[in-house]
């Protein structure tokens, strides 16, 4: 499955986006704030998906700007049969020095390849979380949105600028950026996750997902505000030559 972003096909920057979800539109949505924000700083989306069956050629990596590792349901210390050709992807992408941003799922998978360890969480979080940033020039301390019940470690060549009371919530590799939570969440993002809920007969506290959901609807213009600044403070560190980080993979 690729789909072709609403770009002008003339855009000589690419963002592949690895989705998870069986339902295209669904995965699509799952991008949230992501897609918008990256398109309006001249990315064209190429969106793929290993799990739930999709056989199609993942997008070549020889001219990507970055790879974009999204949200799932399933574990990333799991042995799905999908889970194997994504790693594969995403080496080869480390390989030939294509950026990576890791969200949640996509954070924990990125730590696992880079030599770091994901596990069941003691401390599962859900809805808007403080963090504590060391590096707020690319990442503000929040409230971010989480939701998830695994926690990644990461590599010990790896830097973590954040974390809180529950772990680690963001580490950089070079120019690779892991992150515990979603900074593409606004209501529609939630939403489309209920959908998927519901159509897999996946239970929630439905308590707890009207309060995540009525915080969402009261904070979403700030949220958007936060990725953007996200978003662009990783850009630019990607744009930093390969010598900056001199073998090393610390903030400089």
């Amino acid at each position: 499955m690729t789909i072709d972003s609403r770009q002008d096909s003339a855009t000589d920057k690419r963002a592949v986006v690895l989705v998870h979800d069986r339902d295209p539109a669904l995965g699509y949505r799952n991008i949230g704030t992501l897609a918008p924000e990256l398109e309006s700083r001249g990315y064209r989306l190429d969106v793929h998906s290993f799990d739930y069956g999709h056989a199609d050629t993942p997008p070549s990596l020889d001219d990507a700007g970055m790879v974009v590792v999204m949200g799932s349901p399933d574990a990333a210390y799991g042995e799905s049969s999908w889970i194997g050709p994504e790693i594969g992807y995403l080496e080869r992408a480390i390989e030939k020095d294509v950026p990576i941003l890791g969200v949640c799922f996509g954070g924990q998978l990125l730590a696992r390849i880079l030599g770091g360890t994901v596990t069941r969480s003691q401390f599962p979080e859900h809805g808007l979380t403080e963090t504590i940033s060391v590096c707020p020039d690319l990442m503000g301390p929040g409230p971010w949105m989480e939701y998830h019940d695994d926690t990644f470690v990461a590599p010990d060549t790896a830097t973590v600028i954040a974390s809180n009371s529950a772990g680690q919530q963001a580490f950089v590799h070079g120019r690779h950026l892991g992150l515990q939570f979603h900074p593409e969440i606004d209501v529609d993002v939630f939403d489309s996750w209920a959908d998927a809920w519901v159509r897999d007969g996946i239970e929630q506290d439905q308590d707890m997902v009207d309060a995540i959901r009525k915080d969402l609807v009261e904070n979403e213009a700030d949220l958007r505000a936060r990725c953007a600044a996200l978003l662009d403070g990783w850009i630019s560190r990607c744009a930093l030559p390969a010598s900056h980080y001199g073998g090393e993979h610390e903030l400089q």
